[in-house]
């Protein structure tokens, strides 16, 4: 079968392989791929700055944003032939960790995980792969052309749990959520505010393409002005940063309403300093009882909220998240960003392409 594979740490090494064919452990699932999601992970993967292969091992398959038709299930999975699956990322670490003891594996507190795709586990990037049933997430049928976005969505899932989960500190009636950055994980974080009734804005860098337009289709409003300009105008209850920005990051910890929720979700690059009144900042969190926490990754529980989520939501507007389809022939174009791409995803079979 054919697999995307690299060295990871070796730069450019990735390639379209000719790997045995998938062979199912005992219990597990054999699925036969459809699609997978390159996000920025992937890409510093693909640069050699990140990942780690399987242990004995010098090569990895890539991939992390599954999508899949089950081939063969065992009997008792509760899984049958024609299902359409995810694959759960990350696995708990083998000590266990109090958090991963207890299911809570995003919460890793030892850093012994192992990620499909990413750190010491074969990911989803081959034409057929196999998974263990208790991390499969099945999909409605109707997700087929964008059940790929099950992953990312699971990671603003988890977001909007955070939020909540710390809004319940106290009284919380939040009304206005800003998100910051209108890539996958920003849309689809405002996706699941406005199927939550709040009202919501969305603030990106571009003034054109598909992004503003994208938003406007949830009945949401675009903003793309000053960070700050636009915390001063609406002192949202709730923030989802998504860009990483340092000087965004810091606006939007400064200027939400009185016990405001900043929940950081963006990856910021190291190296750039930025100067700070630490003590305004600080006097403004405590004065206000605001909330800062940062949030990332994905257990079962938000995966499965991520695929309510999309049930819910329209697929046609889904589908135009996806701003470009690459045949695993021409994985390389995948890699590669183009003018106005939101989602860029490689097509496993002819049926997603």
């Amino acid at each position: 079968m054919r697999a995307l594979t690299l060295i990871p740490g070796q730069a450019d090494s990735v390639a379209l392989t000719d790997e045995p064919d998938a062979e199912p452990g005992d219990g597990e699932l054999l699925v036969h791929g459809l699609a997978l999601g390159v996000c920025g992970t992937d890409k510093e993967i693909v640069a050699g700055r990140y990942g780690w292969p399987p242990e004995g091992r010098e090569q990895l398959v890539l991939g992390h944003e599954s999508l899949g038709r089950v081939e063969r299930a065992p009997e008792g999975s509760g899984f049958a032939q024609g299902d359409l699956v995810a694959g759960v990322v990350r696995r708990p670490d083998p000590v266990p960790c109090g958090a991963c003891a207890r299911g809570e594996f995003d919460m890793c507190r030892n850093g012994e995980y192992t990620e499909r795709g990413i750190k010491q586990r074969d990911g989803f990037g081959s034409e057929r792969w196999t998974v263990e049933p208790e991390y499969a997430i099945r999909l409605d049928p109707a997700l087929e052309r964008v059940g790929v976005l099950v992953e990312p969505t699971s990671v603003v899932a988890k977001a909007w749990e955070q939020v909540e989960v710390i809004g319940r500190r106290s009284w919380f009636e939040p009304q206005t959520v800003l998100v910051t950055g209108a890539g996958p994980i920003g849309l689809l974080a405002a996706m699941i505010g406005t199927q939550k009734g709040l009202v919501v804005h969305v603030l990106d860098r571009v003034d054109r393409g598909p992004k503003p337009e994208l938003v406007a289709r949830l009945g949401a409003t675009y903003h793309h002005v000053d960070a700050a300009e636009v915390m001063r105008r609406l002192e949202p209850d709730v923030v989802i940063e998504a860009t990483g920005a340092g000087r965004v990051v810091l606006d939007v910890m400064s200027g939400t309403s009185g016990y405001g929720i900043v929940c950081l979700t963006g990856v910021s690059s190291p190296g750039r300093s930025l100067k700070v009144d630490v003590g305004a900042l600080n006097r403004q969190i405590v004065l206000e009882n605001d909330v800062v926490v940062g949030s990332v990754n994905a257990n079962q529980r938000h995966y499965r909220t991520a695929a309510d989520a999309l049930a819910a939501a329209d697929t046609e507007w889904l589908d135009g998240l996806i701003s470009r389809r690459v045949p695993l022939a021409d994985f390389g174009q995948a890699f590669t960003a183009e003018d106005h791409d939101v989602k860029v995803v490689i097509a496993l079979d002819d049926s997603q392409g």
